[in-house]
């Protein structure tokens, strides 16, 4: 599973050939979520809100970025990382 940013201690992750919707997996410790790309929303998972928060507004400014990697990684092709959150 690739990892294609981390920031705050908030990893974020793809699967290989995964399921539709297009979404992402996030981890923060313990915690864990997946986040649907189109929606900016937690699909499944216990994240923090303050995390959540912050896998959100990080999401938003790279929706495009997301989609892109998401068909990489349906091609089973190396997705491309993203800038993390400042």
């Amino acid at each position: 599973m690739p990892t294609i940013s981390v920031f705050y201690g908030i990893v974020i992750q793809m699967f290989w050939d995964d399921h539709p919707p297009p979404h992402f997996h996030a981890r923060y410790g313990e915690y864990k979520g997946i986040i649907d790309i189109n929606e900016l929303k937690m699909t499944e998972g216990d994240l923090p809100r303050r995390a959540l928060d912050l896998i959100l507004d990080w999401a938003e400014l790279h929706q495009n970025e997301l989609i892109e990697d998401w068909e990489l990684c349906i091609q089973k092709t190396m997705p491309k990382k993203i800038a993390p959150l400042k």
